[in-house]
């Protein structure tokens, strides 16, 4: 049976770790002496098997591994195969005392980084062992680089230099690196689904699948399947086998948007879920693993949920286990010059104009104003600068015309409920009528999702309105319930 054995020197994990891989176990300590004798801050290991070595690597950071090609159970070959299959970045050196071309390029084809013939030369192994080592460091700074790299072009979506921005990237690299579930809080229009998404691509589970779920937009009695999956014939027209967006995310994170709004019945499901990490499909009999990291965002108070009970509190501990909560932007109002300049280019990229500018006075106008909606408001007033500056610069007046006015009263309510056109004439009654019911409802809906905060059910019960009803309203007048959270 293979065994592990560990020679002198440091053994700190920090330190550089050099594997020795052989059948013959003396013949690997006196490998790992000659190693660690020549470095003495290298910890020098040995194993004398494939499966040993194998699994000594899933325990331990190694920087080298030296393996003999001609082993019982396990080649050589295939142990660098498995082990560059598990760890890219090994450096893998091959010795053998059958030294022929042939073998050399069965080796190296197998990824191996070089290869020593028996007997060995302790100089030519020292050197091979350095630059192995030095490889390995190499290959290392350049994944950090990297990783580093992309970091921070990702945290570059996140505009804005104060202090509460500069700490919110801080903690969004340090969430990321975890694995653990991550609850987002904050207004509507803070930016909790970019941040979501900027977890995942800073995570180890970037190349794996990234889901948005928008909790309120699915009616319950659907959002269960659509979570969990269903089976062919669990309900009237389930026709074919749907896996669900759990088991569509295994392997990477699924985002649950507006959390709040989802009902207890499927809060229990959720929660039975995340706690045996496995999904139940509905209709089926038995249950599937599946491995996803889970980012929940509201703008909800679920600490009120929990009192008046429509927010489990087993479910807000499992969600809640890492906590980021996004600054609306009356707390960092000294980015909002440097948002309205990045959102101007954006849309002037968008619209094929050329960049606008805009005066000192039209920025301390913007900083000024409040703005309830957050940053997706800014944002949406700026497209709309961007589409009416004609001039080539965006000065105060202009603001003002695009602000939203309250209705209009007395003498000028006439232009507004008989429908003046350009020309002064009259619209058609039924004209006239179509184009007030129209505004009328949509100032209607606006204010009501206003004050539901986008919540769809909420919104039809106050209204009076049946929810399928009030979809088709927003459908009609090109209205997104999500925009309003």
């Amino acid at each position: 049976m293979s065994q592990i054995y560990q020679t002198a020197g440091r053994t700190a994990d920090s330190a550089p770790t050099v594997l020795i891989v052989d059948d013959q176990p003396d013949f690997a300590r006196g490998l790992a002496r000659l190693i660690s004798g020549h470095f003495p801050d290298v910890a020098a290991l040995t194993a004398n098997g494939g499966h040993a070595a194998l699994e000594l690597l899933e325990r331990r950071a190694v920087h080298l591994v030296i393996t003999d090609l001609r082993m019982p159970e396990m080649s050589g070959t295939e142990l660098v195969a498995e082990a560059l299959q598990r760890h890219p970045g090994l450096s893998v050196v091959v010795l053998s005392a059958y030294g022929t071309i042939e073998t050399a390029v069965e080796a190296l084809r197998a990824g191996a980084y070089d290869f020593i013939t028996k007997p060995i030369e302790a100089e030519q192994l020292f050197r091979v062992v350095g630059k192995g080592l030095e490889r390995n460091q190499l290959l290392t700074e350049n994944r950090q680089l990297r990783s580093m790299l992309a970091g921070m072009t990702s945290l570059g979506e996140l505009v804005g230099e104060g202090p509460a921005m500069q700490q919110l990237r801080r903690s969004i690299r340090t969430i990321a690196q975890s694995g653990y579930n991550v609850l987002v809080r904050g207004e509507s229009g803070t930016g909790k689904e970019l941040v979501a998404s900027l977890i995942h691509r800073l995570s180890t589970r970037a190349e794996r699948p990234f889901i948005v779920v928008d909790c309120p937009s699915i009616p319950d009695s659907l959002l269960e399947s659509e979570l969990f999956g269903h089976v062919k014939g669990a309900f009237t027209g389930a026709d074919r086998d749907h896996k669900g967006l759990f088991l569509a995310a295994h392997g990477g994170t699924l985002h649950l948007d507006e959390i709040g709004d989802i009902s207890t019945a499927v809060q229990t499901k959720l929660l039975r879920c995340l706690q045996s990490g496995e999904v139940r499909p509905v209709g089926a009999g038995a249950s599937r693993l599946v491995d996803v990291r889970v980012i929940a965002s509201t703008n909800r108070d679920l600490e009120a949920g929990m009192r008046d009970k429509s927010f489990r509190e087993d479910l807000y501990y499992r969600l809640n286990v890492l906590t980021l909560t996004l600054p609306p932007l009356r707390e960092r109002v000294e980015d909002i010059p440097i948002l309205v300049r990045h959102f101007l280019k954006n849309a002037c990229l968008e619209l094929d104009l050329p960049e606008h500018e805009i005066s000192s006075e039209a920025l301390q106008w913007m900083i000024l104003r409040p703005w309830p909606g957050n940053v997706r408001e800014l944002q949406n007033f700026v497209r709309r600068m961007a589409v009416f500056c004609t001039e080539g610069t965006i000065d105060v007046p202009l603001l003002e015309r695009l602000q939203p006015q309250p209705p209009v009263a007395s003498g000028g309510e006439c232009t507004h409920l008989l429908g003046l056109d350009g020309q002064g004439a009259m619209f058609p009654y039924k004209t006239a009528k179509e184009l007030v019911l129209d505004d009328f409802t949509r100032r209607y809906v606006t204010c009501l999702l206003q004050q539901t905060r986008g919540n769809i059910s909420e919104a039809a019960r106050l209204s009076g309105l049946t929810r399928a009803a009030l979809q088709k309203i927003l459908a009609r007048l090109g209205e997104n319930a999500s925009s309003f959270r």
